[in-house]
């Protein structure tokens, strides 16, 4: 039998099942694993030791009784540490919150659990979830198993770390700004960023804008579709809610996709950008691959323009500003996060509105060009990994937030517009670090999205060509 790690979440759930393997057994297992490698690879904050094993014992006694059981039973899957897990401490990133506990859990986590699996612990995020880099005051860096000098992306970037490094199955993640496709490009992964309203953030997150949405991270399709099952749900009070699918997404997994029409551009929004060679040659060969599963691809002008950036910023500095913080604890926030709270609070409510309603203005012209497509493909970021402490290497805030947008421009568009977005992981450099393509798909329409990606992982041989890296 190969290593627990191996496996994937649908293998583990029916091994349990099967009663061929115990959820103690794989709990041990990746705890083990966390203990002895994640000093290397950063990608957790908090261990739940003992949490986790009480759960595991409950799931394994619930599998010996047998009858109608819970889905992923016994299946471990850490939750990003931006996510409430009552009387479990939680700190955002930031040295402002150690001590806090969060009193209740969010939604989705309940979700999670309902569903059998089991939490590790919390994984690493970025202060607040701002940066698309994952380096904290609170825990070591996050870096991409594939090159341990280098960043695992964010904000996202412990729980795609995570997985890459074969420390759980599968992670929860949460995509406000290519939050979870960004650490998939650069880990290696398959990222799934749900419609605008399909998971809840319920009962203390606000939902605002509409930017920002929880979505699994894992190795393969199916295993992202079962989780995205799970986790999609609405609670009262949500502002958005995305309409039904017309298709499960785990049947959608099977489904033939048919014959689609596909937009592709390699345009970012963001002047100055400019998309290094090797993200260009896994954007093209994205491209051929698709053509030879016999879709019409067809070269399309960026849906957005340079206009949509300033208005986006104005939310970001504002978002920035939601997480209350004691004043005296202030000196405590990272310059990068000040930088942006300074700028947040210096914004007035009409201006936020005003580039809130120019946003909605963009997407419905957007709309107009991206709705002749079935999905549309670009690159997900603008390079290879980047060293840990590269965004950081600058005179100033500014400089880091300007290479930040520069490394992520294609990925924002589609928390602006609300669409389904997934990260491919297609390429790899000459030197062994990963590169993603992304292809969204029509707002509501996942299952086109997960119908689509599991024809590619196929053609390129399951679980995308069965890559590991060394430290696996």
């Amino acid at each position: 039998m190969a290593h627990i790690h191996d496996l994937t979440v649908l293998e583990q759930a029916a091994a349990v099942r099967s009663r061929e393997l115990s959820p103690v057994e794989i709990t041990k297992h990746y705890l083990e694993r966390v203990e002895r490698l994640d000093s290397e690879v950063g990608a957790f904050v908090t261990l739940t030791r003992e949490r986790a094993l009480e759960q595991a014992r409950e799931a394994e006694e619930l599998a010996m009784r047998g009858g109608d059981l819970p889905p992923l039973l016994g299946v471990p899957v850490p939750i990003k540490d931006l996510n409430l897990v009552k009387d479990v401490p939680v700190r955002f990133g930031s040295a402002t919150y150690d001590g806090f506990v969060s009193p209740v859990s969010d939604s989705v986590v309940d979700r999670l659990r309902d569903a059998g699996t089991i939490m590790l612990g919390k994984t690493a995020t970025p202060e607040f979830g701002l940066p698309c880099y994952t380096e904290t005051d609170v825990s070591p860096p996050s870096r991409t198993p594939w090159d341990l000098t280098r960043s695992a992306g964010g904000s996202s970037g412990g729980a795609a770390a995570a997985v890459a490094a074969g420390l759980a199955p599968a992670a929860h993640g949460s995509d406000g700004a290519g939050s979870i496709r960004i650490p998939a490009s650069v880990c290696g992964l398959f990222g799934l960023k749900p419609t605008r309203g399909r998971i809840s953030f319920a009962p203390v997150v606000p939902d605002l804008a509409g930017l920002s949405t929880n979505g699994p991270i894992t190795r393969t399709v199916a295993d992202a579709a079962a989780l995205l099952e799970i986790m999609a749900h609405n609670q009262p009070g949500d502002l958005y809610f995305a309409p039904p699918s017309p298709v499960g997404f785990t049947e959608a997994v099977t489904r033939p996709p048919g014959r689609l029409r596909i937009g592709r551009y390699a345009t970012a929004v963001v002047p100055g950008t400019e998309v290094h060679p090797d993200v260009l040659a896994a954007y093209e060969s994205a491209s051929e691959l698709l053509a030879s599963l016999g879709h019409e691809i067809v070269d399309m002008p960026s849906p957005f323009d340079a206009s949509i950036v300033g208005e986006f910023e104005k939310l970001w500095f504002c978002f920035a500003c939601m997480h209350p913080v004691d004043p005296s604890l202030e000196p405590k926030l990272r310059p990068l996060t000040r930088w942006l709270r300074e700028r947040g609070f210096a914004t007035s409510a009409p201006a936020f509105l005003q580039a809130q309603a120019a946003l909605q203005t963009a997407t419905r012209f957007a709309f107009l060009v991206m709705n002749e497509f079935d999905a549309v493909l670009t690159p997900t970021v603008t390079q290879p990994p980047v060293p840990v402490g590269w965004f950081e290497d600058v005179e100033d805030p500014k400089e880091t937030f300007d290479r930040m947008e520069r490394f992520a421009p294609f990925a924002a568009t589609y928390n602006v517009s609300g669409q389904p977005a997934v990260n491919l992981p297609l390429y790899w450099t000459d030197a062994g670090l990963p590169i993603g393509v992304m292809l969204a798909g029509r707002f509501g329409d996942e299952a086109t999205l997960i119908s689509l990606s599991a024809q590619v992982e196929a053609a390129v041989g399951g679980f995308w060509g069965e890559r590991r890296p060394a430290i696996w």
